[in-house]
């Protein structure tokens, strides 16, 4: 197993948690980005940049997956596919996309964009606060437990 971060968005708390989490569990993590991003100096930490471009990272980490690998993205698209390759996907957010959940999540975020494509302000996301980063932390924690006990 490895873990798969789409890291031009994730935000710099997550990184860190991540971080502490491969070298907790010797499992390769890999941040992918089109922008070289610092990390720690680890066998178990890397940096894929790849050329800049719409879903450019995404596509990459779809390739480079294996089934059971964990993504962390807020893509739910890239989420999609992930769960259809056989792997596993956490948002920044804590939340574990499921196959009971994707569909939804996409239906929801397909009417998102058609309601901003027609002009009205949807907002956006609230800032990633302190329950957040617990949240991510205590679901990727959950996630450990039940792969790792295999």
């Amino acid at each position: 197993m490895q873990i798969w971060v789409d890291a031009d968005a994730c935000p710099k708390p997550i990184k860190d948690i991540l971080f502490r989490a491969a070298e907790r569990t010797a499992i390769t993590t890999t941040l992918v980005a089109n922008q070289h991003l610092p990390t720690p100096p680890s066998r178990y930490i890397k940096m894929l940049r790849v050329r800049a471009g719409f879903d450019v990272a995404d596509n990459e980490i779809v390739t480079r997956l294996n089934a059971g690998d964990l993504v962390i993205t807020g893509d739910i698209p890239l989420a999609s596919e992930v769960l259809a390759k056989g792997g596993h996907a956490i948002n920044p957010r804590g939340e574990r996309y499921s196959q009971e959940t994707i569909k939804e999540r996409l239906n929801m975020r397909d009417f998102m964009d058609t309601l901003r494509s027609s002009g009205i302000d949807t907002g956006g996301p609230a800032a990633l606060g302190p329950r957040d980063i617990q949240a991510f932390a205590n679901q990727l924690d959950i996630f450990f437990a039940s792969q790792l006990k295999r």
